[in-house]
């Protein structure tokens, strides 16, 4: 039964359940599902930390060292809305151990490159493959039953943003023992190794569906016109991860002018923040409880004043601030988006995977914003600018929700 209003309602989220003798998944099995989530994203942004590396060693000069952000990014973008969308019609289990051996040989493809070209192509590639996490995450959502779901999510989605955190630091942490190519070479190692446990745990999930492949395409710009639960989703939590990215672009440069951190001490820094990935199962727990518009509105309250303290951490030369802020804005961005797939998962049964694929190709495009953003306003307005932007984000998307919530009372 899909939902078509603006809010759902507690009740609401609760109402559709699934198969009801679905037991759920067991704490190994979450764990791999985390795991595998946060190794795959992960992959989308070691090169982020490198570029500096990997362009003197593959003579590229200028500019083209940008394309090596950027080819990674295009290249998830379009799995986002082209790979992502046949989970509604391959079977699921094929479909996750597809783009696990996909993104090995991208890795080991990145990791052999000898000249830039056959690098960006790699590189396209990783990021391509690199977005099967968005299949495991519907996937988990199928195998537990509806009051948990909010909970199954929040686990698994705890372990892709710890991935996404890590990445940049542990990159940094082996490039500075082993070189650039390592660790690309230790991530398709890591792939192989999720590939044959997940083959040997992961169930066969086949879509009911009777639609080709042109149709699901088709389809999900149907889905996102008809259903305001998901335009919204998709708008507070991409304006929320452009306020992310931003916070993430700029503190690098912060704390390189102003506290002097060295390339390990900014990877250090990145490992404290990791610590906001817990908020993931707690916000779990109050979707399965019913406190999504609750939980929405502190999660954009805490964004607002977080980053207010950490333009106040910046010109105080405050370390204990920006450690704290970024614990709480990575806290805050991860209860919004676990709030919102539980939300988006609950719409219609048989289109999870067009609705994240249209959610998350949304929030990926807004997102990649905030790093434009960060540039922008650190270069031209210095740290404080910066932190009012991402302030001013968080305060800008609350407004929305409001009319939401004052349109549900």
């Amino acid at each position: 039964m899909p939902y078509s209003r603006d809010a759902i309602s507690p009740a609401a989220e609760l109402a559709e359940p699934l198969t009801p003798e679905l037991p759920g998944l067991s704490p190994a099995l979450t764990f791999l599902f985390a795991f595998a989530c946060g190794a795959m994203v992960g992959n989308i942004y070691y090169a982020q930390a490198l570029i500096g590396l990997i362009s003197s060693d593959l003579d590229m000069h200028g500019g083209m060292a940008g394309f090596i952000v950027t080819v990674t990014q295009l290249g998830y973008g379009a799995g986002l809305l082209l790979l992502v969308s046949l989970a509604d019609l391959i079977e699921n289990r094929r479909l996750v151990l597809m783009t696990l051996g996909g993104t090995a040989l991208g890795l080991a493809g990145a990791a052999l490159s000898g000249s830039a070209i056959t690098f960006l192509l790699c590189s396209f590639a990783i990021g391509f493959f690199a977005c099967g996490a968005q299949v495991l995450v519907p996937f988990a959502s199928h195998l537990v039953p509806a009051a948990s779901r909010g909970r199954t999510i929040g686990n698994v989605m705890a372990g892709l943003l710890t991935g996404i955190m890590l990445a940049r630091p542990l990159a940094n942490l082996v490039a500075s023992e082993f070189g650039w190519r390592a660790i690309f070479w230790i991530s398709a190692a890591a792939m192989l190794v999720v590939l044959v446990l997940l083959r040997a745990a992961l169930p066969q999930r086949q879509p009911h569906g009777t639609m080709r492949y042109l149709e699901i395409i088709k389809s999900m710009w149907h889905l996102l016109v008809t259903t305001p639960a998901l335009q919204r989703r998709a708008l507070y939590q991409g304006i929320i991860f452009a306020s992310f990215n931003l916070f993430w672009t700029a503190i690098p440069l912060l704390l390189t002018e102003k506290f002097g951190y060295s390339q390990r001490q900014i990877a250090m820094f990145a490992l404290a923040g990791a610590a906001g990935a817990a908020a993931a199962p707690v916000a779990g727990r109050l979707a399965d409880r019913g406190h999504t518009q609750r939980g929405t509105a502190v999660a954009m309250i805490t964004l607002t004043i977080w980053f207010i303290v950490a333009g106040w951490g910046g010109t105080a030369i405050s370390i204990a601030a920006l450690v704290l802020s970024a614990i709480f804005i990575d806290s805050a961005v991860q209860t919004n988006q676990i709030l919102s797939q539980r939300i988006i998962f609950s719409l219609n049964e048989h289109a999870r995977g067009r609705l994240n694929a249209v959610y998350m190709t949304i929030v990926f495009l807004l997102g990649s914003a905030g790093s434009a953003l960060a540039a922008a306003t650190y270069f031209y307005g210095g740290w404080w600018i910066t932190a009012l932007t991402g302030a001013g984000l968080g305060l800008a998307v609350l407004l929305v929700f409001s009319t939401e919530r004052s349109r549900k009372s």
